[in-house]
């Protein structure tokens, strides 16, 4: 097999030992890996936001354009999730409650439910198929029985300006229909991760059980693919670190928020990159600046 350039210099990279370069003189932190392949990105076009708070101190890390709204693909389900925790918590909805799904909830990948014999399922069940894999069946029938209506209330009780879950998951979008699934800004979504590692969204039952949803995310392909973990084992600490994350992926949109916890700390992120995905390379340029941010972020707290 014959191995190109970029795959050995990657390689090579990775074999290396890194340098930490979060811990200089007087505290220094540095992120400028991050900040050289994001701005690479945005030389070339694409519109790139990004939001780094240190969750002891609450020190803002990273701040690059973190309140522009941008397309967040499934990071907006994260809102369905809260308004669905919250309803478990006030029993206003069982989670044992069962919902079935319907020809017009149906619509391709991503998720698993539509290749499911099931037709009905368990509310905490559909929830955890959201959290585990943005699985879109399962967010239109939540949707249709929660009401977008209710979880834009909720969203704006949280006081988030510039983030909102826009419409049901649809495989394709029509003049009448929102232009996205969700859009958000990242210093809000960095806050709205953090407040949940706080138990600050409703309540520590729901924040926690919101948190135990995203847990289960499949999806360690683009922030997350720096930390080494298993996609489908990583509830628990691996070698001293945990992560719990939401990605949003579209055709031109690449995203991700989440929390990061490790020996020395931890924080909560939040990624975005919108693009032109004109061919295979360019969106490979994207994917391996976000992972560049997760490299960055490893170091400040392992």
């Amino acid at each position: 097999m014959v191995v190109g350039t970029s795959d050995n210099v990657r390689r090579e990279r990775i074999r290396t030992p890194r340098v930490g370069r979060h811990r200089g003189a007087a505290g220094a932190e540095s992120f400028s890996g991050s900040f050289t392949a994001l701005g690479q990105l945005a030389y070339a076009g694409a519109r790139v936001s990004a939001h780094v708070v240190d969750l002891r101190s609450g020190a803002t890390l990273v701040s690059i354009d973190d309140r522009i709204v941008l397309p967040a693909a499934g990071i907006g389900q994260v809102l369905l999730l809260i308004e669905v925790s919250a309803r478990i918590t006030s029993r206003e909805l069982g989670g044992y409650g069962i919902l079935d799904k319907t020809p017009a909830d149906a619509i391709g990948a991503p998720g698993i439910w539509h290749r499911l014999q099931a037709p009905v399922l368990p509310v905490a069940d559909l929830a955890a198929l959201v959290g585990a894999t943005s699985d879109s069946l399962a967010t239109n029938v939540l949707l249709r029985h929660i009401g977008l209506e209710a979880v834009r209330t909720r969203t704006e009780s949280l006081g988030l300006a510039r983030t909102a879950l826009l419409d049901l998951a649809r495989t394709t979008r029509g003049p009448d229909d929102a232009p996205q699934l969700s859009v958000a800004s990242t210093a809000e979504l960095a806050w709205l991760f953090g407040a949940l590692s706080r138990g600050e969204i409703v309540d520590h039952v729901t924040s926690d059980r919101v948190l135990g949803w995203l847990a289960l995310n499949a999806d360690l392909s683009l922030v997350a693919s720096a930390f080494g973990l298993a996609p489908l084992a990583h509830l628990s600490t691996d070698h001293g670190i945990r992560v719990v994350n939401k990605t949003g992926v579209d055709f031109g949109v690449r995203a991700e928020a989440g929390l990061l916890s490790g020996s020395r700390t931890g924080v909560a992120y939040a990624v975005t990159v919108q693009f032109a995905d004109a061919d295979l390379a360019t969106r490979l340029r994207v994917i391996e600046a976000i992972r560049t941010v997760g490299y960055d972020l490893l170091e400040y707290v392992y």
